[in-house]
């Protein structure tokens, strides 16, 4: 759910990449970090794999009894989700987040998302006092990876020291491969809804319908719907008053598509933020980037389109 903005500090948080090669230079990196937080009263948050967990274990000895730590498996599930997570974590208090994605078996659109979290975590953690060192395998974390992390990270850290990254790219300008191409054309049947504001109790019954025959977990169901109708109530309440609704099976789930001609967002992050308390608009963008697995925008010939991607099963 929508969460309150934390109110700034005055103290400006820091994202740095930090790349390393090897166990020793992951805790000699680590390590005093680590500790100088603990000694400046900072909550820590350490987030990498169970070996590197037990490697700070050992290394910090006693200090580690105050560090909380969390399996990077169980916490980088959904970048949407992470992205809150952190932000409710550093919400209120100074902070250092050690964070380590699992960059290997991700399919391409997936890799892209992680991405762009690292960069939204900028504008997520803005005036939130909060230190996040990203931490990189070289040996292991892919090519691609590794050259955005200069882009979606303001600060560089190596065995020399901090120093600024020359190839940092704001959150609301970072362009990604796929970005601006065409959505693909859906393969197979495709069901296809009109709506207005008199029809969306009707447009919820279908989507639900529809996923439920295609086999969808109840839970997901009800997910989908709620994301699919705040996003329609939008193009009722805010935009052209009708839309069109697009579903089909695609991949190891459902896609429905929400079109409408309103032309594009003026916000250029949207969905990414949650909106500031007392907005009447951005929830709809927000819980649906929270709830689905993949939300992909286009706006284009004056249609606005929103894709909301489901999998059957959690």
């Amino acid at each position: 759910m929508p969460h309150d903005r934390a109110p700034s500090s005055g103290e400006p948080s820091q994202h740095v990449a930090v790349p390393y090669g090897s166990d020793e230079g992951f805790l000699d990196l680590a390590v005093p970090r680590v500790r100088q937080a603990l000694a400046g009263g900072r909550r820590v948050l350490v987030v990498t794999r169970p070996a590197r967990l037990s490697l700070l274990a050992e290394a910090l000895g006693d200090d580690w009894r105050e560090v909380d730590r969390r399996d990077s498996g169980s916490w980088y599930d959904h970048p949407q989700r992470t992205l809150a997570s952190c932000y409710d974590y550093a919400h209120g208090r100074p902070t250092l987040l050690v964070g380590e994605p699992v960059w290997t078996g991700l399919s391409e659109i997936e890799t892209r998302e992680w991405i762009r979290y690292e960069s939204v975590l900028n504008t997520a953690l803005a005036g939130v006092p909060t230190r996040a060192l990203c931490f990189y395998d070289v040996r292991t974390a892919p090519a691609d990876v590794l050259r955005h992390a200069e882009t979606t990270h303001p600060v560089i850290l190596g065995p020399g020291g901090e120093r600024p990254s020359p190839r940092y790219v704001r959150p609301d300008e970072l362009v990604l491969n796929g970005d601006r191409g065409p959505l693909p054309e859906p393969t197979g049947r495709v069901r296809s809804v009109r709506f207005t504001a008199d029809r969306l109790k009707e447009l919820r019954h279908e989507v639900a319908g529809y996923a439920g025959a295609a086999g969808m977990d109840r839970d997901l169901v009800a997910s989908l719907v709620l994301s699919v109708s705040e996003i329609a109530a939008n193009s009722v309440e805010h935009g052209p008053g009708h839309g069109l609704i697009r579903m089909w099976r695609g991949g190891r789930g459902v896609v429905c598509e929400i079109s409408d001609p309103g032309g594009p967002l003026e916000d250029p992050l949207p969905g990414y933020i949650p909106p500031e308390p007392g907005s009447l608009r951005g929830y709809g963008l927000w819980i649906s980037r929270q709830l689905c697995d993949l939300v992909e925008l286009r706006a284009d010939d004056g249609m606005l389109r929103v894709r909301l991607h489901m999998r059957l099963r959690p």
